[in-house]
């Protein structure tokens, strides 16, 4: 295996927010790696937009301990940190005033027409006001490109605004809306394993699938975003993006080319076609309780009464003759029993079985893709149980798990934020979500959160270091199937 690197050009990369923790923790070592790849150029010119009373030197510093804190000693390379570094300046800036927009376009010489891109690494409330600026100080160029980062609205009607905000400033085809899940390798090999290979696609429908899985589990809590959590929950923050997005993946149909409003095109058939849920018993909510010294997540989130969800299961279908019949399984939460995140495709069983009662029953065949930990894929088969004695029959896995063959290449697997900055330069939008996919995933979750509001009950409590609520568990065992373990 080796890892084919192809250079960006030089470019202008401004980041509002620079201070903050996603840049810290995200952008600025996805940018390092990059650079010490050999795929971002030492002349690209990063520059931290923020209000802190930072000068280029400060920032710098800051950048340095974030590299000592987020990234590898062993993948600290002094020369490739040096070269990194003077990549890098700053401009102190409000966002919600004209202080320091004049120092932002002197830093960006007009006369230079490489690729030039503002991330906002900002809370959601000042994405509209940025926008606006960037457009008024004259900055956004017809090839410019801006990058957000979720939640793109708290619902559909938000979400239209925001896009509407937008619109009036730069035009869809600069807009990313970053979804950092579709970044990661084993997401694209999804997209490989489909649609390069002639094994599974014939396979890949309601004929031959029984059911999918796809689940998001954290093992921490909300930590201390509690109070800004507690007015999003589960439902918002990981369902209507992150596990959406991947359902898409597995369902959409087969784009004529891999471009991205083919493919995009495809993903938004998926997300119309979603049949509505209006039996509410098929959607399961929890909320973590406390346990053996782990505060409740009503603590955690200083609400005594808080009717919001930590936790979300839910069945849904995607109406359409490829899947018709095909149960969806959806499941995310918090302070589960380990940090996984997972899609299974479970095929139906053999139509009938040759061996004797003696041998032991089949297996399910599941292919199942890994995107964290570990990321890989395995395919679970039936084989002869190895030794004499007779025919015996033991599952066994096809394992392919990327982290121990880039190891043996002595290669690292890439952050995703790697690669979607590095498409985000090369003005790639294939990976990031369009308006129209956002807005008709609001429209599909909007009533489901409306139905818990009229009801008015609490979410279900469940131990950390759980599955989560019981109730989850008995929206599969009412059709006979069970959820894979969560395990790390």
């Amino acid at each position: 295996m080796v890892a084919r690197i192809v250079p960006v050009d030089p470019f202008d990369l401004v980041v509002f927010g620079a201070t903050g923790d996603l840049a810290r923790r995200k952008l600025i070592p996805a940018l390092y790696h990059r650079l010490h790849d050999g795929q971002m150029p030492d002349e690209a010119r990063i520059v931290g937009a923020a209000r802190g009373e930072l000068d280029r030197d400060g920032f710098r510093r800051m950048a340095d301990a974030a590299l000592e804190e987020f990234v590898g000693a062993g993948e600290l390379d002094p020369d490739a940190r040096r070269r990194f570094l003077s990549t890098i300046d700053y401009v102190r800036l409000d966002a919600l005033s004209s202080d320091g927009w004049g120092q932002l376009s002197a830093a960006l010489p007009d006369a230079d027409e490489r690729p030039r891109a503002f991330y906002l690494s900002v809370a959601p409330r000042f994405f509209g006001q940025v926008a606006e600026r960037v457009h008024g100080a004259g900055l956004a160029r017809p090839d410019s490109r801006i990058v957000i980062e979720k939640p793109l609205g708290h619902d559909l009607a938000s979400a239209r605004a925001l896009n509407a905000c937008f619109a009036g400033h730069f035009g869809e085809h600069q807009i990313y809306r970053i979804d950092h899940y579709l970044g990661k390798e084993t997401v694209q090999n999804l997209m490989a394993l489909r649609f390069a290979n002639a094994l599974f696609e014939p396979l890949w429908n309601a004929r031959h699938i029984d059911h999918v899985q796809i689940t998001v589990a954290e093992s921490v809590g909300v930590e201390k975003r509690g109070p800004y959590y507690d007015g999003i929950g589960a439902m918002r923050d990981m369902v209507q993006n992150h596990l959406l997005q991947l359902l898409c993946l597995i369902a959409m149909e087969p784009p004529a080319r891999f471009e991205p409003d083919a493919v995009r095109d495809e993903k938004l058939k998926v997300l119309r076609a979603l049949a509505p849920v209006t039996d509410l018993e098929a959607v399961v909510r929890g909320q973590y309780a406390a346990a053996n010294g782990t505060p409740a997540y009503a603590a955690d989130a200083e609400s005594a009464e808080s009717r919001t969800e930590t936790f979300v299961a839910l069945k849904t279908e995607v109406a359409n003759w490829r899947w018709s019949g095909v149960p969806f399984y959806l499941r995310t939460g918090k302070r589960l029993r380990a940090r996984v995140s997972e899609i299974a495709i479970a095929f139906k069983p053999a139509p009938h079985s040759i061996f004797p009662g003696s041998a032991g029953r089949t297996g399910q065949n599941v292919l199942a893709i890994r995107l964290q930990p570990d990321e890989g894929i395995t395919l679970g088969m039936t084989i002869k149980d190895p030794g004499p004695g007779g025919l015996r029959l033991a599952p066994a896995e096809l394992d392919m798990t990327f982290a121990d063959r880039l190891a043996q290449a002595h290669l690292r697997m890439p952050d995703a934020y790697e690669r979607l900055v590095m498409d985000v330069i090369r003005g790639d939008q294939t990976l990031f979500m369009r308006g129209d996919e956002v807005e008709a995933a609001w429209a599909w979750v909007d009533p489901i959160i409306a139905a818990w509001d009229e009801r008015g009950d609490r979410p279900a409590p469940y131990d950390p270091g759980s599955s989560g609520p019981e109730d989850a568990l008995m929206l599969m065992h009412r059709d006979g199937r069970r959820w894979r373990e969560i395990a790390a």
